[in-house]
């Protein structure tokens, strides 16, 4: 009865959940398997696989899901090496640490098309830029950022964006490193090379594997930040698979062609996890 009466209780939003997330992916599933465009309403009907098909012949599809990936490493790589430096800058008392570790904070609660605004026009702006006229303090040409390189332009504005989030994790971490441990580290003559080495980066793997994991659901979705820049081109320059799927689900206004988008994504996404729990595992049994 002690087990029994809590179960129940917690019957109704386990329910609620579970039918939050499944009628969705049912859903997807249904429109996947038949012929559904809002703009032939009257043509209907199951077509099983085609929608697939259709979606994985599309001649950006190769495209999406290398960018994807690229956005995806990049990203993360960025913000684990930078964050881990950060927070070791600002682990050290200094005046005014907790300002600076405020204003390190800030710009992950903007939000992801405000972010991408300000990218825009205020950095990357050829004409009036913060970065045009530091090129032209240097006498050097300017540079269209979001045209010449717009898959990287799209990686620095989601780097700013998810670099406060790692540093804080990496700060919170380091609060719990044994000074004692380091104290007596230094007094045998260890390099702080060899504190990194052997102290810090052990220390901080579990925080590593959870910002990782962390980035990595969010950011196989990333899709503000290439609407409000540069609109999946030139081309396919900066087209991931979220923007892909965007394409056909309102440029093209076939639901079902962005439903089979969208399991795909769901597929790449627990390919992903699988990959990411097994990771993270490893470093918790550590």
């Amino acid at each position: 009865m002690n087990r029994f009466i809590p179960r129940v209780l917690l019957t109704p939003a386990i329910v609620t959940l579970f039918l939050w997330m499944i009628v969705p992916l049912v859903m997807s599933i249904y429109f996947s398997v038949i012929r559904y465009n809002l703009l032939q309403p009257d043509q209907t009907g199951f077509i099983g696989l085609e929608n697939f098909e259709y979606f994985m012949t599309d001649p950006s599809f190769g495209a999406a899901v290398i960018n994807t990936l690229l956005l995806l490493g990049s990203v993360i790589l960025i913000t684990v090496v930078v964050g881990i430096l950060l927070a070791l800058l600002v682990d050290a008392p200094f005046p005014g640490r907790n300002i600076v570790r405020i204003l390190l904070i800030s710009p992950f609660f903007v939000m992801p098309t405000v972010n991408a605004l300000l990218w825009k026009h205020m950095m990357m702006n050829p004409i009036y830029g913060v970065l045009a006229q530091v090129w032209i303090f240097f006498g050097a040409t300017p540079v269209d950022w979001l045209t010449d390189w717009p898959l990287w332009s799209v990686i620095m504005i989601v780097t700013w964006q998810w670099l406060p989030f790692a540093t804080l994790i990496f700060i919170t971490a380091l609060q719990s490193m044994d000074r004692e441990q380091l104290e007596a580290s230094r007094m045998d003559g260890a390099t702080y090379l060899q504190q990194l080495r052997y102290l810090y980066i052990p220390h901080l793997g579990r925080s590593m594997a959870v910002v990782v994991m962390i980035e990595m659901i969010f950011l196989l979705s990333v899709f503000a930040e290439i609407y409000t820049t540069t609109g999946g081109g030139p081309g396919d320059a900066s087209t991931n698979v979220a923007f892909l799927i965007f394409k056909q689900a309102l440029l093209n206004f076939d639901a079902g062609v962005a439903s089979a988008g969208a399991l795909f994504a769901v597929v790449l996404a627990n390919i992903a996890g699988i990959f990411l729990i097994r990771m993270v595992g490893k470093n918790l049994d550590k």
